[in-house]
């Protein structure tokens, strides 16, 4: 008799019959997941769902989204997945995302189209100094062989984290979530941004939990060594 909610592992008859470990592990990883934490179920949902088309599995994304859906995700939520693809892995991932929120997300009426904006002069440069402390090589060659491409790129930024439909805090969190599906050693730029945006230590746990379903136990270590440790007690 199983002891754990049923998960889409469960599903599989070769590991009901022969990998008790494997199905009680995963289990216990979904009941982080599916469940209010220091992140709510709702968002946790929408990462996976995140997560899963940054892998490129649209059915776990898809079922993640219903999921979230149950739970209260509304399509400001979902917005927040688009737009940080979007920046993260470009216009395919996006929208393939976006098709799977117009399926899934009640969207109520169209809004009207935002006004375009631009960057004025200095404006990336002051934005990368606020948030990374210095110009990083990668960007300070952008600026130098191509300014255009640097206001882009400031501007997709600013979107994905300080414009964030849902918070920067939760823009820092998602793009980790899909930084450690990818194992990324992008994903310590953004533990770091999480935490000065407001990000508890076990909320950057939860949003990296969340890239598990989609990417394995792996996707944990990209992250969980720069996460701080405890100190034991003197004896």
């Amino acid at each position: 008799m199983s002891n754990h909610e049923e998960t889409a592992l469960d599903k599989v008859a070769l590991l009901r019959a022969h990998a008790p470990y494997t199905l009680a592990g995963y289990a216990d990883f979904r009941a982080v997941i599916d469940t209010d934490g220091a992140i709510s179920a709702r968002l946790k949902a929408l990462f996976v769902a995140v997560a899963a088309t940054d892998r490129r599995y649209p059915d776990l994304a898809r079922q993640e989204l219903k999921r979230g859906v149950a739970l209260g995700l509304s399509a400001t939520d979902a917005l927040a997945g688009i737009i940080v693809l979007s920046s993260l892995r470009g216009e395919g991932a996006a929208g393939e995302f976006a098709a799977l929120v117009q399926e899934c997300v009640p969207l109520g009426d169209a809004a009207p189209d935002a006004e375009r904006v631009t960057a004025q002069p200095g404006e990336a440069e002051a934005n990368f100094l606020d948030y990374f402390g210095t110009i990083p090589p990668p960007l300070a060659q952008l600026m130098r062989l191509s300014p255009r491409a640097a206001d882009a790129y400031y501007l997709m930024r600013r979107g994905s984290i300080d414009a964030n439909p849902l918070s920067p805090k939760h823009g820092e969190l998602l793009l980790l979530a899909i930084l450690a599906a990818g194992y990324s050693p992008m994903a310590a730029r953004h533990v770091d941004g999480a935490r000065r945006a407001g990000a508890s230590d076990a909320e950057i746990a939860e949003a990296t939990l969340c890239a598990i379903p989609a990417a394995g136990i792996a996707a944990w270590m990209a992250v969980g060594g720069l996460l701080e440790t405890v100190a034991e007690p003197a004896a």
